[in-house]
């Protein structure tokens, strides 16, 4: 049974009720306060923590849960209320993985799910060639990387020029000295210190889905 945690100071029920967090099978556990959260991310061993933008401390608590051997590779969501908000950036700078927000619509559940997955993850080291788009608002060009993990969902690069979070990419990458070649668009999340970028994937092309999964089960975590 999948568990969830939501981190609120109010409840969430009304505007969750309608997605896939709120189907039987489900474990939720709530949280009002930071201290409470970053407990129960530990007793609790969720596979997808549930942030309330408006929760004090709300940034503070998405940053230790990245810093915390034990919870870094959890999947968070932060939920949002009304227009955008500049710390919604410092959000997705801190390590949050989405940001959605209300009213909840089909689109929710599609997100909701492949943060719930928890993917495998491969840690190591390969070099990745990928180009940044000149319509992202960043000067257009392109680059080795080093990824330094990888799953289904994204890949953490060190990478030789700077980024931001925002920023749209275009990536292609080898899986392995002989492996499949991977072509994938991405977005720039969180910067997880100097140098280094966390990347979402917004698409993989071909079997990339198929094959990055063989790659990182093979490989182990």
């Amino acid at each position: 049974m999948p568990a969830v945690l939501i981190c609120s100071p109010v409840s969430l029920e009304d505007g969750l009720r309608s997605t896939c967090l709120w189907r039987d099978g489900v474990e939720r556990h709530h949280a009002s306060r930071v201290e409470e959260a970053r407990t129960l991310a530990l007793a609790a061993r969720p596979r997808l923590v549930v942030v309330d933008r408006d929760l004090p401390g709300s940034v503070e608590l998405v940053e230790a849960l990245r810093q915390d051997p034990s919870t870094r590779r959890l999947s968070v969501a932060v939920v949002v209320r009304g227009e955008f908000a500049s710390m919604e950036v410092d959000l997705l700078e801190a390590g949050a993985n989405a940001i959605l927000r209300f009213p909840a619509n089909p689109e929710w559940d599609e997100r909701l799910t492949r943060l719930l997955e928890v993917p495998v993850r491969r840690e190591g080291r390969f070099s990745a060639h990928f180009a940044v788009d000149a319509y992202a608002g960043v000067a257009g060009g392109s680059g080795e990387a080093l990824a330094l993990n990888l799953s289904v969902n994204g890949v953490l690069l060190e990478c030789p020029f700077p980024l931001a979070v925002g920023d749209e990419l275009s990536l292609k990458f080898k899986l392995g000295d002989a492996g499949p070649t991977v072509v994938a668009a991405g977005r720039v999340v969180r910067e997880a210190k100097a140098g280094r970028f966390g990347i979402q994937f917004r698409r993989l092309e071909g079997d990339g889905e198929r094959e990055i999964r063989r790659f990182v089960e093979a490989q182990g975590t």
